[in-house]
């Protein structure tokens, strides 16, 4: 296929054929990561630059190496010593980035929709890292990545999302993402942390998890994001959310023997997830890592070699 998409923006605006385009990339990338020398110079003399308005070590150093690994050259723009601090709008900060000769620009901003006005202003590809509750895309792309590596055909499948769903922009591109691609999705979280659009999203919802564990193939654990629930209280204690919504050893036992258990990090220790379960053989967190890598070195060569410039 002809991928027609100049930016990366969201799983919502994909469709089955395309987000399969994607992984099948990344296949191929990640090939290179498992080879001695770990870089192609696809993108030799190309530069991008990770924009983030908010704190990334996970994200920000994945789409890093797997621009180093295409062969770009990458700035990593730091927010706290740049313009913007001086009072520069978002808008004149991507204008004069994209004057300078940049080829593309990776930015996760607190603002739903931010990375698409991004997109609007400059004609060089821009790739959403996360915006505000809206969506995390690459994220999305690597954990349906790796539960096609261990599952096959997700067709079908029942993939548990269990967490602080309200506040997640990666459980609505899990969601988008896999109910494209025939995925049979629960969010599963206390009613406080249910979003009010859930409806919109077509995904069933439980506050039980002990109703549904065994029936799922795949759980995705999600943390309580407290940095982002700007000081309200959704749930009575850590210890409570733990006790009926943790992923316990105990709890584990009630779930399919071949359950695959997905965490996009940091984790909480001790409070979504047990360190028992964290490490255990049912977990595949770090292989997300990985494939994280090489999702990113898809969409990067994908949108650098076959983008289309937008018509003005």
């Amino acid at each position: 296929m002809k991928w027609k998409h100049k930016d990366l923006l969201g799983l919502k605006d994909l469709t089955a054929e395309e987000i399969t385009f994607v992984l099948d990339q990344a296949k191929s990338f990640k090939e290179v990561l498992q080879r001695p020398i770990k870089q192609v110079p696809a993108l030799r003399g190309k530069t991008i630059v990770n924009l983030f308005y908010e704190p990334s070590t996970r994200t920000r150093t994945s789409f890093d190496t797997a621009a180093k690994m295409l062969g770009a050259g990458t700035n990593n723009l730091s927010i706290a010593n740049s313009s913007v601090k001086k009072g520069e709008t978002l808008i004149d900060t991507v204008k004069n980035l994209e004057v300078m000769g940049i080829a593309g620009i990776v930015i996760r901003h607190g603002n739903a929709g931010a990375p698409h006005l991004v997109a609007q202003n400059v004609d060089i590809p821009v790739i959403n890292a996360g915006d505000g509750f809206n969506e995390h895309p690459t994220q999305g792309l690597l954990d349906i990545y790796t539960m096609q590596e261990k599952k096959g055909d997700l067709k079908g499948k029942q993939v548990v999302i269990v967490g602080d769903i309200a506040h997640s922009r990666v459980a609505r591109s899990n969601a988008w993402g896999l109910l494209k691609l025939g995925a049979e999705v629960t969010f599963v979280a206390p009613p406080t942390l249910i979003p009010k659009d859930v409806e919109t999203i077509g995904v069933k919802t439980s506050y039980d998890l002990d109703a549904v564990i065994g029936k799922a193939d795949i759980i995705n654990i999600l943390r309580m994001q407290l940095e982002r629930q700007q000081g309200d209280v959704f749930t009575p204690s850590k210890r409570e959310y733990n006790k009926l919504y943790g992923l316990t050893a105990e709890r584990m036992r009630r779930a399919k023997k071949d359950v695959i258990v997905l965490h996009p990090g940091p984790m909480n220790r001790g409070v979504e997830i047990d360190t028992e379960v964290a490490d255990g053989p049912h977990n595949v967190i770090l292989e997300q890592v990985m494939n994280g890598v090489a999702v990113r070195m898809a969409i990067i060569f994908i949108l650098l070699t076959k983008g289309q410039k937008k018509k003005k």
